[in-house]
């Protein structure tokens, strides 16, 4: 097992990585929360593997678990509303803790119905896709969706741990998977070149999950620096958005179903590539080396935008500073740059 220090003051946190974790819930637990009700909330397909294991796990805590949907579509105030009811029922208290067991979906919706019910109960992260364990469960954001687009209602809220259990990612198919696979490029992409180039040589699901423990520890480590820098994202943590300003546009057009986040951000960091190109900044041919690591894990490349959808998503987008779109670009593969363009021209 390894374990990661999430330093930032007064809120500092631990993320333990490594095999069989699930089984070591309770004695993690035990080292932050001295209570004794746990609400854990997951999705029925996290619920049916792992619900039981986890609250073995917590002997001698009264354990109660609330399911939603699995799915996009959980993260929505509809959701939100059924998992306050669901907590009050349960009598939760500010001295209790509640559980995130599943994907970023689970992670964002628990991580905003903990920070607000009772004006704040903490909670864990325990994530159990790749892209929960490499990116949503670590640095504190917290959102449901909108129609209007994407985790447009929200908080920074940190959790007092995060259990990244290697062994779940092997029940995951393989288009989860290859989902996860997107923001572990994206890391690469953005901040270690030394890491994209181990990813561009993965051959198989066999060499992956050889190297999976040092590859979530690097990109946790990643986040985790970031987040100790610029953590309500004002500045360099908007980096990690590589490939999100097109990706949200993207999920959108799909109405957040047929296409996955990470295949969104996939096809959103090609895009993003190609403009910097495009517009100087970025050298010739990274697109395309983009283009081939992402191929390599069976994710999209392109989709097909028109200018008003991306317009209407870049108009309600996070990372707008008025008039202006703070679009993460690359000045090379390995390091990323805010760049700072008038909405129309993107």
């Amino acid at each position: 097992m390894k374990i990661l220090k999430v330093n930032i003051p007064g809120r500092e946190y631990n993320i333990h990585i490594g095999s069989g974790l699930l089984e070591k819930t309770g004695e993690i637990v035990s080292e932050i929360f001295k209570g004794k009700r746990i609400a854990i909330i997951t999705d029925k397909n996290v619920g049916t593997l792992y619900a039981d294991k986890v609250t073995k796990a917590l002997a001698g805590y009264d354990v109660s678990v609330i399911t939603v949907d699995a799915g996009e579509k959980s993260k929505s105030f509809e959701t939100l509303q059924y998992v306050y009811t669901r907590l009050i029922e349960e009598g939760i208290t500010r001295t209790d803790l509640i559980v995130a067991l599943g994907g970023g979906v689970v992670g964002d919706l628990t991580g905003f119905a903990s920070s607000t019910i009772l004006r704040g109960v903490d909670f864990v992260q325990i994530p159990t896709t790749l892209l929960a364990q490499v990116d949503s469960s670590v640095g504190g954001k917290t959102a449901v969706n909108l129609p209007q687009g994407k985790n447009l209602v929200g908080s920074f809220c940190q959790p007092k741990a995060v259990i990244a259990d290697t062994d779940t990612l092997k029940t995951l198919s393989d288009k989860i998977l290859s989902d996860g696979m997107a923001e572990v490029i994206k890391y690469g992409a953005i901040c270690d070149a030394e890491l994209f180039e181990i990813l561009s040589n993965i051959k198989n699901n066999e060499e992956l999950f050889a190297k999976i423990e040092e590859i979530v520890y690097t990109c946790c480590r990643i986040k985790s620096e970031i987040v100790e820098e610029d953590e309500f994202d004002t500045g360099r943590r908007m980096i990690l958005n590589f490939g999100h300003t097109f990706g949200h546009a993207i999920e959108k057009k799909f109405n957040f179903s047929s296409v996955t986040h990470g295949m969104a951000v996939a096809a959103g960091m090609v895009m993003a590539a190609t403009w910097g190109e495009e517009n100087n900044v970025t050298p010739k041919g990274t697109a395309e080396k983009i283009e081939a690591v992402l191929k390599n894990y069976n994710l999209p490349t392109a989709y097909d935008l028109t200018k008003e959808e991306l317009l209407a998503s870049a108009g309600v987008d996070k990372k707008s500073d008025g008039g202006l779109i703070n679009l993460i670009l690359l000045n090379r593969i390995g390091d990323a740059v805010i760049h700072k363009i008038d909405r129309q021209s993107i």
